[in-house]
């Protein structure tokens, strides 16, 4: 997501830089509340980088007029040139922090129209309502049965939540990634919190979370599956920030790849036809 410059300078006044728009953007079941909220939380972030560049505008101004003042000193002979050179610095180090957040803004901005545009939802295969699903398993009946129930429950194909599960965690429960992420289907914390899961390990809780954030991800992108992958591994904000496509992150693409392809050899779902859990019946190889 968007980088932020540290912090101002001494002779700043302090800013309050609003965070940048994430992937617990929004609430869960309210798909247009969700895209809303993201751009809400985009544009207030864009507020704050310019109250940020504003200050940091002014930071460069006092710099160019002491590297002035400074420079008749050391004209004068008053100052050394050590000196006269860190007052230079002072100025390319303030006018550095002004580029970068003029960049920002404008990062900002393309992610505000992104957001806006609509995702074209791609008209599904007749063969999606009678392809046979295919014979799955975690090596557990209990979380099989969660799996199914939550992906009926929620109208998710339960093998699109099989496979992301295997990628997240290996089935492991207890799973925990060095960025907080937690469970079989490796919820953020805050995620969790957004999808009602009290115990981030208890399986049963975190696949109903998860499968719900995966649907709601399907819905938001139009039932497009590479999309709703992208979104699940580096947030629906990413998503909609590149134009309602796959982020250009190699941790993301390669998890798309990964998932996908395993996804459509064994289903003949095409990544970008939409997909559900409702409708599809049967056993496959």
């Amino acid at each position: 997501m968007l980088a932020l410059c540290a912090t101002a300078s001494a002779q700043a006044k302090p800013v309050k830089v609003a965070a940048p728009p994430t992937r617990q953007a929004g609430r869960a079941g309210d798909l247009q509340a969700l895209r809303q909220n993201f751009i809400r939380s985009a544009e207030e972030y864009r507020v704050s980088l310019r109250e940020l560049a504003t200050s940091y505008e002014g930071d460069l101004h006092k710099a160019e007029e002491r590297q002035e003042a400074l420079r008749g000193l050391y004209t004068d002979g008053v100052i050394t040139r050590v000196e006269f050179e860190k007052g230079g610095t002072a100025v390319a180090d303030a006018q550095a922090k002004v580029d970068d957040v003029r960049r920002q803004i404008a990062q900002a901005e393309e992610t505000i129209a992104a957001a806006r545009r609509p995702v074209e939802a791609l008209a599904a295969p007749d063969a999606v309502t009678t392809r046979a699903e295919p014979a799955w398993t975690t090596g557990s009946a209990r979380i099989d049965g969660l799996i199914r129930t939550s992906a009926q429950r929620h109208g998710v194909d339960p093998y699109l939540v099989f496979c992301v599960m295997n990628r997240e965690s290996g089935f492991y429960a207890g799973a925990t990634s060095p960025v907080g992420a937690a469970g079989l289907m490796q919820l953020m914390p805050a995620t969790a919190t957004r999808y009602g899961v009290r115990d981030i390990y208890d399986p049963a809780q975190n696949i109903e979370g998860g499968t719900r954030y995966l649907s709601d991800l399907l819905k938001l992108f139009g039932g497009r599956v590479d999309l709703a992958l992208a979104g699940y591994n580096a947030g629906e904000g990413a998503v909609m920030k590149y134009g309602n496509r796959v982020p250009p992150y190699a941790e993301t693409q390669n998890y798309v790849r990964a998932i996908g392809g395993r996804y459509t050899r064994n289903t003949g779902v095409q990544l970008t036809a939409k997909t559900s859990a409702r409708g599809r019946q049967g056993q496959g190889n």
